[in-house]
């Protein structure tokens, strides 16, 4: 007899994660930290911001700042080509956009394979909920805090 689903949903609880590619990097947010995702259309560069600001865009009656994911993690830089796309992220009230070279969809992660951040890791770590293990070492997933990264990118952003 086969166990009930949702017996064995609630034995090991899951996670779902918005997952996405920028450069050689696989992230994943938790998925109610975005609303949309959308083509990169032309972008308006800000005089006197951080370089991890590249611009803002207009979206649906709204301004939004466009954050590169890899330069604010110093980390490279991200290319804006015809197939890159940008995804709008919330966090309470802060809404901006980051760039993605390649949108890979939800992912539901058991919680109990999401390992802890590495230790004394560079400026990233400090931005990871945790990392998950794949196959192989390009299948592996850096899981962010979006809302701290916000936060962080706001106050520097503000400071200047």
């Amino acid at each position: 007899m086969a166990p009930d689903r949702t017996v064995a949903a609630q034995a090991r609880p899951e996670q779902e994660f918005f997952c996405f590619r920028v450069g050689d990097l696989r992230f994943g947010i938790p998925s109610e930290n975005v609303l949309e995702v959308m083509r990169a259309g032309l972008l308006t560069p800000l005089p006197r911001t951080p370089s991890f600001i590249l611009g803002v865009t207009g979206h649906r009656g709204q301004v939004l700042p466009v954050v590169d994911l890899l330069r604010f993690l110093s980390k490279g830089e991200a290319r804006i080509g015809p197939r890159t796309r940008i995804f709008v992220g919330v966090s309470g009230s802060y809404v901006s956009g980051v760039v993605a070279d390649t949108v890979l969809g939800l992912r539901r992660v058991p919680v109990a394979d999401i390992l802890p951040p590495p230790l004394g890791g560079d400026q990233a770590a400090e931005h990871l909920l945790g990392v998950v293990q794949g196959a192989g070492p390009q299948d592996g997933l850096n899981l962010l805090n979006f809302s701290k990264l916000l936060q962080t990118a706001r106050q520097r952003a503000v400071v200047r």
